[in-house]
């Protein structure tokens, strides 16, 4: 069993776009093990992948400062592994694969192509064209180790549904399930509320077995609860209900999921279930659309009435009058997507 480390620590969405490349991966050679290591809470998403094992790692406490990050390759090399993927390529996981290195380690790192999306996001001599998704920059860091993969070929991930979510899921059965996830990180992603609330109203309307499933953060949980009064009776939040585990198995029972450019999304896509995204300061072509969507899926903001956009591959950059970009995509054409997916 050839064993392959895999440093990727944060965000949410970017190591949930790590489980494609790496089932696939482990689906097309049964003798490679991985060993993944990463954040603690982001544990729930590899439990249902056969052959890895997840080390989570505290590096604001446990790891902390230059003496932490000796302490962790010590740590580390404990696993014996047979080469390193460096899926992040930042301070913290340069040093620890350095160390790697000059133990005699085989080492891959991932091209993030900065050059390029900073050509794509600068505001002027913008260069506007699709770039190497994420997906397939993970997957050639691994190609690098000598290791094919197809990502063609995935498979969406298998998930155990607990009792509780299955108690939870009888309340719609026999009805469809939208899941709404309506915040992002950053000002630029977030498609405003009180056009996420006429998406709402227009699902409510014009699909009577529609319901309705909010996701959040249990900081997110006030304002989540406004959408809920819509209507309580088909508009759910669960913000602050589930754990990470079973929200993952809820969200893999959706029959679509509206998010922004955002984590959600990624979630929703390693189930195969249906994406739609909003897309404001960033852009599809930056590589981070979740996997295997449809493209018509991805509804972005007018380009030719705002040729700044996209202003950043995060999401933290905006310009004066940005606000109004979101006016070109209109919850009627949110909701319709919606419908059709249904």
């Amino acid at each position: 069993m050839q064993k392959i480390m895999v440093f990727r620590f944060s965000a949410m969405g970017d190591v949930a776009m790590t489980v494609p490349v790496i089932k696939t991966l482990l689906d097309q050679h049964p003798d490679v093990e991985i060993i993944m290591v990463s954040r603690p809470f982001f544990q729930p998403i590899f439990e249902n992948l056969s052959r890895v094992k997840f080390l989570g790692v505290n590096l604001n406490k446990d790891y902390k400062g230059l003496s932490g990050l000796f302490k962790l390759f010590n740590f580390l090399r404990q696993e014996k592994p047979d080469a390193i993927a460096d899926l992040h390529d930042v301070l913290r996981t340069k040093v620890i694969r350095n160390l790697f290195r000059l133990s005699g380690y085989k080492i891959a790192v991932i091209d993030k192509g900065r050059k390029e999306k900073k050509a794509l996001t600068r505001p002027k001599n913008k260069v506007f064209k699709a770039l190497k998704t994420t997906h397939e920059r993970y997957a050639d860091v691994f190609r690098t180790l000598g290791l094919t993969v197809n990502l063609q070929k995935f498979k969406p991930l298998p998930i155990n549904i607990p009792s509780s979510v299955s108690l939870f899921l009888q309340n719609f059965e026999g009805q469809k399930i939208i899941g709404i996830a309506p915040f992002a990180a950053h000002k630029g992603k977030q498609y405003p509320l009180d056009k996420i609330t006429s998406v709402i109203h227009l699902i409510l309307k014009e699909s009577l077995d529609t319901n309705i499933v909010l996701l959040g953060s249990p900081a997110e949980k006030k304002s989540l609860d406004v959408l809920e009064a819509i209507d309580r009776n088909r508009v759910v939040n669960i913000a602050g209900i589930f754990s990470f585990s079973e929200e993952l198995a809820l969200i893999s029972k959706l029959n679509a999921m509206f998010s922004m450019d955002s984590g959600n999304a990624h979630l929703a896509a390693l189930y195969g279930v249906p994406v739609v995204n909003v897309w404001g300061a960033t852009h599809p072509h930056a590589g981070f659309a979740p996997f295997g969507q449809n493209k018509k899926w991805q509804l972005i903001a007018d380009r030719i009435k705002y040729p700044q956009l996209p202003t950043s591959v995060y999401g933290n950059k905006t310009f004066e009058g940005f606000d109004n970009i979101w006016e070109s995509i209109a919850p009627e054409k949110v909701a319709k997507t919606l419908l059709n997916i249904l």
